[in-house]
């Protein structure tokens, strides 16, 4: 039987929805559009909830010439949803070397170009850093339109430190490449932020407890949809819950601790860092870099390394 579910560890909402009601091309009550844009403009949008997209993104929505998408029918019916209606183009990781080259004669031929994604800030785990890299190549103007981000909704709401963190995209579907890339990220001084499968989920948090031990983590699913829900527990207890409950429904982010380094590094593996980081700059410098690497405090830190400056062991 699945463990049963603890409503301590568990965030609803249920109050919301995953789409407003569509209102009459027109009647929308925000401001006028005072904005105009020349170039690719990369439009975040929402990852759930239809509500969760900025004014100014609808601005430069209307206002764009082609809007290039991941799915046409996906970006459709959002675009439907606030009474807009522009050409739409499909740009996505298996047409995106052909498509390219046709977005970049629109746009050196002066059309104007809104970039988006299905869900969320375009080029996070999708091909259109290469559209904007183009456009950059080619002396075209590129404007971010900030928004909704699966990442970001996970790492604030993970209850984990959020003053670094990397976001690692999806692991590998295999166990055996699964650890490899985990043992890559071991060491990493910050939060960890990953995407996963559902399906795989269990299978991934075993791994993740093995490779990267006791840290907390938090499992967030359905982030701004009406089940929403954010899990907070040790790895191996989430893989522990996971392995019994079974897959959960929906979109799946994990956001996993830094490493204890106070616990985890030794005195040989600080003067190693020390070291190196000395060669490349002052004691100041090294101690302020090798601090935040290790996890001891920086007057520790400094006084060894003033004493590795002065040839003391």
């Amino acid at each position: 039987m699945p463990p049963r579910r603890d409503a301590k560890n568990k965030s609803t909402n249920r109050s919301s929805e995953v789409a407003p009601s569509p209102s009459p091309a027109g009647s929308r009550k925000r401001p006028a559009a005072v904005q105009t844009f020349e170039g690719l403009a990369v439009v975040a949008t929402p990852i759930g909830h239809a509500r969760d997209i900025t004014l100014r993104a609808l601005d430069i929505l209307e206002q764009a010439d082609a809007i290039a998408c991941e799915d046409t029918r996906v970006t459709a019916k959002l675009l439907a949803i606030y009474g807009i209606s522009r050409p739409l183009v499909a740009y996505h990781e298996h047409n995106a070397e052909r498509a390219r080259p046709g977005l970049i004669k629109r746009l050196k031929g002066g059309e104007n170009v809104a970039l988006v994604s299905d869900a969320g800030t375009p080029l996070v785990s999708d091909p259109g850093y290469k559209l904007v890299r183009a456009c950059i190549d080619e002396g075209i103007a590129v404007t971010p339109l900030p928004g909704a981000s699966s990442v970001m909704c996970a790492l604030v709401v993970s209850g984990l430190p959020t003053d670094r963190f990397f976001f690692a995209g999806f692991l590998p579907q295999k166990s055996s490449a699964r650890q490899r890339a985990l043992k890559g990220l071991a060491d990493i001084p910050g939060t960890l932020v990953f995407m996963e499968s559902a399906k795989r989920l269990a299978a991934s948090l075993s791994d993740m407890a093995q490779i990267l031990g006791h840290r907390d983590a938090a499992m967030t699913r359905e982030l701004t949809k009406m089940f929403e829900e954010v899990r907070r527990a040790p790895l191996s207890k989430l893989a522990e819950y996971y392995q019994a409950a079974g897959a959960p429904k929906g979109e799946v982010t994990i956001v996993i601790a830094p490493p204890d380094k106070t616990v985890a590094m030794n005195d040989a593996e600080l003067d190693r860092l020390l070291t190196q980081a000395l060669s490349e700059g002052s004691v100041r410098d090294a101690a302020d870099t090798v601090a935040v690497i290790s996890g001891h405090s920086r007057r520790k830190v400094y006084a060894r390394a003033l004493a590795l400056k002065k040839g003391g062991a």
